[in-house]
């Protein structure tokens, strides 16, 4: 339905929104579902995830493990904050490049919107370092990669 925007707040912030053309409860069940998470969320074609853990309960833990087929990969850990289905999930996520990264609270919001969906992802990192350091890997690409395979792979009618 559209392509991600991603802006900047304060030092630390970054705030990522995207529209689906699906209500809440389809894109809030495509974000803690495994099975749905290990279909869309691979990032970058030709990437895959072959392991998706999703606990969808607070304190319930999370790993997503992502390859590239050719002997690249990295990997993400984190644990369940909050759920509030289908309007809000927080966690905290580190991503592993090997070493893992400081903690990042995030709190994913889905909100109706029209037709559909405005999911808001506010990712709060501990330090403008950290920061620099994600929106400079390209992590925008990967993401909006996954958004607009998870469009493609649902029955809601999205086009990407």
């Amino acid at each position: 339905m559209s392509k991600l925007e991603l802006k900047i707040e304060g030092d630390t912030t970054v705030v990522v929104t995207r529209r689906f053309a699906a209500s809440p409860v389809e894109v809030y069940r495509a974000h803690v579902d495994p099975a749905l998470i290990q279909a869309w969320c691979t990032g970058p074609d030709g990437w895959t995830m072959p392991v998706c853990i999703f606990e969808g309960r607070a304190g319930g833990k999370m790993r997503y493990e992502w390859t590239d087929g050719a002997g690249n990969g990295f990997y993400l850990t984190g644990e369940m904050v909050e759920l509030d289905p289908p309007h809000r999930i927080v966690h905290i996520e580190r991503m592993h490049l090997p070493d893992p990264t400081p903690d990042n609270r995030v709190v994913t919001t889905f909100v109706a919107d029209g037709a559909g969906t405005l999911m808001t992802m506010r990712m709060s990192l501990p330090d403008s370092a950290t920061r620099a350091a994600m929106l400079s890997s390209g992590m925008e690409h990967g993401m909006e990669a996954s958004y607009a395979r998870l469009e493609r792979l649902s029955n809601w009618g999205g086009a990407a």
